[in-house]
């Protein structure tokens, strides 16, 4: 169901649930104190409007209670899990009083959208960081080989992504294609091994403290899921390249979401990686931009939140 449909049906029933007991209840109200029907009217239409607020604040009350949605369940559910958030987390969402049945109805969205997601594999919205992580025997299912095409070019030949991932770029790039644009893979699956010994290639490198800044411990890279793929020259230079714009542009248009933006180094546990998109589906994009400034961590972690609390 769309959010506009969403919206008329849950109006629909504020009608039937709300405005109809209440204009009842004024009625009962006004035979009960004998009112002439200029009276009724004088109260409805808000000449009077006292004498039926207290009928009015009675059953709305009954009707916040009652109403199918929100529930007071996921209201009280949602306000526990956005109190485990972090400070800053909750100061880039919009979220107040007059808006709350609105985020669950797009929350719930999502949710439906992942009950689509294949069964015998983590969700596509797994939480994977610093601190949550897979085990070394963790491989994707049915994970597809990306071969030369003429749809992206790749840099390597053993590049592959989960079958989602990969329908999803396919998508994405014929769209680029026709904008002119060619995208060009560099990095995408890594088995929990290659993550290890790169995670140690880049300490002896740049030392440890830079490496950890740079490069996931083996376990808790989002290319162990086979949904994140690197793009472009993996440098800081991708994002004022065309290709680079590009992707800015129009990723979260196919399901794609910069992991790692600038400026939350603090939340993400990395720096700015302008090349790395994760793939989480159109709904979740859309999720993440609207409510959670476009941060895919805090979209992330509130899902994670919501589905263990």
């Amino acid at each position: 169901m769309s959010y506009m449909q969403l919206q008329k049906f849950r109006t629909h029933k504020f009608l039937f649930f709300v405005l109809l007991p209440l204009a009842v209840a004024v009625l009962s109200s006004c035979a009960r104190q004998g009112q002439s029907q200029a009276a009724l009217e004088s109260v409805v239409t808000g000449e009077d409007a006292g004498q039926a607020a207290p009928v009015v604040t009675a059953v709305l009350a009954k009707a916040e209670k009652t109403l199918p949605y929100p529930a007071r369940d996921d209201l009280d559910k949602l306000d526990a899990v956005l109190q485990g958030l972090s400070p800053k987390a909750r100061a880039v969402m919009p979220l107040n009083s007059s808006n709350r049945a609105e985020f669950l109805t797009d929350l719930e969205q999502v949710l439906e959208e992942e009950k689509g997601f294949r069964r015998d594999d983590l969700s596509l919205f797994y939480l994977i960081d610093k601190k949550h992580n897979v085990g070394a025997d963790y491989v994707p299912k049915d994970l597809v080989l990306l071969e030369k095409n003429d749809l992206f070019d790749i840099n390597k030949n053993n590049l592959s992504l989960r079958p989602e991932a990969y329908e999803a770029l396919c998508e994405m790039a014929r769209a680029s294609l026709k904008d002119g644009v060619r995208l060009l893979v560099s990095s995408t699956y890594r088995s929990y091994e290659y993550q290890k010994w790169l995670f140690q290639h880049w300490v002896d490198v740049d030392g440890l403290e830079e490496a950890e800044r740079e490069s996931a411990r083996a376990g808790t890279s989002q290319h162990q899921l086979g949904v994140a793929v690197d793009f472009g020259s993996v440098s800081d230079d991708f994002a004022e390249t065309k290709m680079g714009q590009w992707v800015y542009a129009h990723s979260e248009d196919y399901g794609w979401s910069l992991s790692f933006p600038q400026g939350y180094e603090d939340v993400t546990g990395f720096r700015w990686e302008s090349w790395h998109f994760r793939y989480i589906g159109r709904p979740a994009c859309d999720f993440q931009r609207k409510w959670f400034s476009d941060v895919q961590q805090f979209m992330i972690e509130f899902l994670d939140a919501w589905k263990n609390s």
